[in-house]
């Protein structure tokens, strides 16, 4: 199968696609013909050495954790899903190919693209899960700072549905955006907490970083770190703040099938920022370093008599 990959790390030169071995579905799995994958901000963390502490790759690896796609295998005990269900769904690393495995997934909202699909499940599970451990409820203020980016659109939905009132900082140029999925939008500048307030005269509930700047006015604009969680700054925890990273007992990937309603009734979108085709991974790492996307970058993966999207 073609596959992007690489075999060192570093910054997105090192990406190639070269052609790789299938992997096949294990017992609660499925196997995908990949029509689309979403490149993260983990992927080129990854990819970067950030975690690696000066080793190298002990094997040639493929990027991406989520995808969309159609099922062409099914593994040992998996219900309800058949050969040829259109789905999107967390990968178990590899998602960047031409075949990937699943071990969460939900059917593919029939009114989206599979590039639209491809971008759900991360960052949807993400901002639940930020939500979850906010415990927000209806009535309550909500403040998600990086409400642009993916997680943060995620966020403001979510947070909406279960009738929260949501103030987002967003660059200025994104806040049409901001109000379009029914937040209040302010600007990243200093004096956040003025801002703020004159937003919200009764006062903040909880705070969900998705920036990783400003942490000391987001403990002042939410009255201390009880109810602030952060997915983006990693030192925020000495300053109690609530720090996830996902995994384990916090994982919210129950979500993706409500998700998938939500999106099929229109309820939830999320924007597609740039599509490549698989063979510019690299300009995708490079675009998703910078933090200035506006929404999901996606890697599309040709099929017959298909044409690739054009980017932007």
């Amino acid at each position: 199968m073609r596959a992007v990959q690489y075999s060192r790390y570093g910054g997105p030169e090192v990406l190639e696609v070269v052609e790789a071995a299938e992997p096949h579905a294990g017992a609660g799995q499925v196997r995908i013909r990949v029509r689309a994958a979403a490149v993260n901000p983990y992927d080129h963390k990854v990819r970067s050495g950030m975690f690696a502490g000066g080793a190298e790759p002990a094997r040639p690896t493929i990027p991406g954790a989520e995808a969309a796609g159609v099922v062409d295998e099914v593994g040992d005990g998996v219900a309800g899903t058949r050969v040829g269900d259109h789905v999107f769904g967390l990968a178990t690393g590899g998602a960047s190919a031409e075949f990937a495995l699943l071990t969460h997934w939900a059917p593919k909202p029939g009114t989206v693209s599979f590039e639209e699909a491809a971008g759900l499940t991360v960052v949807s599970e993400t901002a639940e899960r930020c939500l979850r451990l906010l415990g927000v409820v209806a009535g309550e203020t909500l403040l998600v700072h990086g409400a642009a980016g993916g997680v943060g659109q995620a966020a403001l939905q979510l947070a909406r549905l279960r009738g929260a009132r949501v103030i987002g900082t967003a660059s200025a140029h994104n806040h049409d955006l901001i109000r379009s999925l029914g937040a209040t939008p302010t600007t990243y500048e200093g004096g956040l907490p003025a801002r703020v307030a004159a937003l919200a005269p009764q006062g903040v509930d909880a705070v969900l970083d998705a920036a990783g700047t400003s942490l000391d006015e987001l403990l002042e604009i939410a009255g201390g770190p009880g109810r602030v969680v952060t997915i983006a700054n990693y030192a925020a925890g000495d300053r109690g703040v609530r720090v996830t990273t996902g995994g384990g007992d916090e994982a919210a990937f129950d979500v993706l099938p409500w998700i998938s309603d939500l999106a099929c009734r229109g309820e939830y979108r999320l924007r597609v920022a740039a599509a490549f085709p698989a063979e510019e991974a690299a300009e995708a790492h490079r675009l998703s370093e910078s933090r200035s996307a506006g929404g999901k970058i996606v890697l599309v993966f040709d099929q017959p008599g298909r044409t690739s999207p054009a980017r932007g």
